[in-house]
């Protein structure tokens, strides 16, 4: 006796990157964590929760992009290299800065940061989208560069 032939439907997908918005910033070219600092303490300007940022550039290190990651609470939030890295590769982003403020107005990185940071060094490495900072920003205290103090 014959079986008769099953058939299964399948998705098709299409992957989309629509732009939200735009944001002014004073400088595209990021030459220095000063530069990505300024750029993330003008968009983030008057949060009162921590938000996660991706600064997506291009090979000559203009900002091509800016997305906020997450939003967290008071004094967290919840962050994944793929959710990090999906919105770079949508871009064509040759490289990441990544930044997130401390409404506390603390700079010092947690051991979270530090691990987190470490994490997303080493999927930029496997992915070929290298992570070139992580800034801690404040609106009190300034701004905490992970390269600069060679956590990176």
């Amino acid at each position: 006796m014959k079986r008769p032939k099953v058939v299964f439907e399948t998705p098709v997908y299409k992957v989309l990157l629509v732009q939200e918005s735009t944001v002014e910033v004073s400088e595209r070219q990021i030459r220095s964590p000063e530069d990505a600092a300024k750029i993330v303490m003008d968009y983030l300007r008057g949060v009162d929760r921590e938000h996660f940022v991706g600064l997506y550039l291009n090979s000559a290190n203009r900002l091509i992009g800016i997305h906020t990651i997450t939003i967290g609470i008071l004094n967290s939030s919840l962050v994944h290299p793929r959710e990090v890295f999906k919105l770079a590769y949508m871009m064509n982003a040759a490289s990441i800065i990544v930044s997130h403020n401390h409404p506390s107005g603390n700079v010092e990185p947690s051991s979270e940061d530090i691990t987190l940071t470490k994490q997303l060094a080493d999927a930029g490495k496997i992915l070929g989208i290298p992570l070139h900072d992580h800034v801690i920003v404040t609106e009190q205290n300034g701004f905490m560069s992970f390269a600069e103090r060679g956590l990176l």
